[in-house]
């Protein structure tokens, strides 16, 4: 983000073009009865996720915008909801245990919604007792974390809503979760200033506990082949973990200014953090072998807390 503007920037190219300008008004290209389209002005990005060709942005006043990157425009805009604190908190695109892409977006007023990623047909609402926070699908598409104003974080089945289970442990809110691309293992992040791995085959107790240096764990990213696992604050650190050793060695990073979000590159090598400090806005870019190597090599002691 920049002010209004969603940009897209090429790590190859090192420059950046406008995607998306929310200030102006947004009309959605896609018309049909079924759509509950509407015009949408002065978005307020608050989350935001690209899959492929498919970039879904969220607002803080409930706005869900979905944009093909190769097209101009918007395809899908609408307002989810008209409720006072109807902040868009999490959005999400996956891809069902059939292979059909969906679109998940979680509001402030305890509600997911899910849409087909093509037509963007609202296909499914589940209820919840608290906000939601944060969700995330498993890589069978199969099985949804849930997260949020709540100790506990749910296990829900993806295709009815249906709670399969509950993990207890956390202290306090949750708003950052995912999954190991084997499925088997998932990381929530707490205002705790904790993160929990679960083994799904095990959900008794937590398999291991990370910690943070000072704040809330408000990102967790693991790398596509699922070596590493990134885990962010609110402002200045992010831990990188070696999966393969047991989540033992950890690199830390010390950055300055608050943080927006982190995301590994799709080949592993280099982590992505976003700076949102108004000064020093920007986007880091690092190699993360290199880091581990640099780490290994000086013997840091770990951050990690086994259970």
């Amino acid at each position: 983000m920049e002010n209004y503007s969603v940009m897209h920037w090429s790590s190859l190219l090192h420059k950046g073009e406008e995607a998306l300008n929310v200030a102006k008004p947004i009309v959605p290209n896609l018309k049909h009865p079924e759509l509950l389209s509407q015009q949408l002005s002065r978005v307020q990005i608050s989350t935001m996720v690209v899959k492929e060709n498919l970039m879904v942005a969220g607002g803080f006043q409930g706005e869900l915008i979905c944009k093909y990157l190769n097209q101009s425009g918007a395809a899908f805009c609408t307002k989810l909801t008209t409720d006072d604190n109807a902040i868009t908190n999490a959005v999400d695109v996956y891809n069902n245990p059939s292979g059909a892409m969906r679109v998940m977006a979680a509001n402030n007023d305890a509600k997911i919604r899910i849409f087909d990623a093509e037509t963007f047909v609202s296909i499914n609402r589940y209820s919840f007792n608290w906000s939601v926070n944060n969700t995330s699908v498993s890589p069978d598409g199969k099985l949804l974390a849930v997260l949020g104003d709540s100790v506990e974080c749910l296990i829900v089945d993806a295709q009815s809503g249906k709670i399969t289970n509950s993990l207890k442990g956390h202290l306090d809110y949750s708003f950052a979760s995912a999954w190991h691309p084997d499925g088997h293992i998932l990381a929530t992040g707490n205002q705790d200033t904790s993160c929990r791995l679960w083994d799904i085959r095990n959900l008794s107790k937590s398999l291991a506990i990370l910690k943070g240096r000072m704040g809330a764990i408000r990102g967790v990213k693991f790398t596509s082949d699922g070596r590493f696992l990134a885990i962010a604050e609110p402002a200045d650190f992010v831990h990188i973990f070696d999966t393969k050793l047991g989540y033992v060695n950890c690199q830390e990073i010390d950055i300055f200014g608050e943080i927006a979000g982190i995301s590994f590159s799709p080949d592993t090598e280099a982590l992505f953090v976003g700076v949102a400090d108004r000064t020093y806005g920007s986007l880091l870019a690092g190699c993360i072998r290199i880091a581990l190597a640099v780490y290994n090599f000086l013997g840091r002691s770990s951050s990690s807390q086994q259970v």
